[in-house]
């Protein structure tokens, strides 16, 4: 059989090498460039490829509830002094928050707002300013908090709240000390110094209340209370009454007094703590 010509493209100049003994043109596979051009595209398409992204480890998630069941146990043995503050928030938030971990987010609350009384009563706007805390989060902290205020308002309810002085305290304190604007509010009590009911009166600036003490005691008055305790608070953190503070209060008593109706006490609350006009003798 005669020889096959060489090809023009340039490829027939040079042997091929088939691993064979020969290189000859006759033994040699012919050379297609569309496979060479179909191999160049499979490789360029698998440099491009975006990189997987890297597996997560087979015990991560393991790992993650395993500290969710210690931390649990621990509050189920030894109850709340067995977790520091930090702790007993990261609890709380794994109800709220089930797919993430939840330490960072508690300390960075801690951090913000100083205690846990602070997490409970900042403002829910102010909550979400903490990555990790939306809307809904918020709002549940919000719940937990109103449901210690109702708590604590429950042992005050129909009880004397001369002889439960702790629980008034621990209530208003509750209530208004996180408040980042004044608040006034007027407990009612009956003649026998029980709670009627418990009402603010007025909504005020960051360092002001307007307060009309008519008012006080109309809605005295219309409760047919014997007897009121005024409250307020200082979102400064200092409960010192200022000098407009004794003035309004004494107005209030010489406005109450011939009708009927005692001032028990006007009480300053603070972040760092109260003040008692009666433990100052003001009233």
């Amino acid at each position: 059989m005669a020889k096959r010509p060489a090809s023009s493209s340039g490829h027939g100049d040079m042997p091929i090498d088939s691993g064979g003994a020969t290189d000859s043109l006759e033994e040699a596979p012919l050379f297609d460039e569309r496979l060479f051009f179909a191999h160049q595209s499979t490789k360029t398409a698998l440099r491009d490829k975006p990189a997987k992204p890297p597996s997560v480890p087979a015990n991560a998630e393991a790992h993650y509830h395993g500290h969710r069941e210690r931390l649990r146990n621990r509050y189920r043995d030894g109850g709340n002094a067995a977790l520091a503050d930090y702790e007993i928030l990261e609890l709380l938030l794994f109800r709220l928050i089930p797919r993430r971990d939840t330490k960072p987010i508690a300390k960075a609350l801690l951090a913000r707002f100083g205690t846990l009384g602070g997490v409970f009563g900042a403002p829910a706007n102010l909550l979400q300013e903490i990555s990790g805390v939306g809307e809904a989060v918020a709002l549940d902290l919000k719940l937990v908090a109103s449901v210690a205020q109702r708590m604590l308002k429950s042992e005050l309810t129909g009880k004397p709240v001369l002889s439960s002085w702790k629980a008034l305290i621990d209530y208003c304190h509750t209530a208004m000390a996180h408040e980042t604007r004044e608040q006034f509010r007027i407990l009612f009590l009956d003649k026998r110094n029980a709670l009627i009911a418990d009402e603010v009166q007025g909504l005020g600036t960051i360092d002001h209340t307007p307060v009309y003490p008519r008012e006080v005691v109309r809605r005295a008055l219309e409760l047919s209370a014997t007897a009121v305790i005024l409250v307020h608070n200082h979102p400064s953190g200092d409960p010192t009454p200022s000098r407009a503070d004794i003035d309004m209060t004494k107005t209030i008593i010489d406005t109450a007094g011939p009708l009927g109706i005692t001032v028990h006490d006007h009480i300053i609350i603070g972040k760092n703590g109260h003040v008692s006009f009666r433990a100052l003798r003001l009233v």
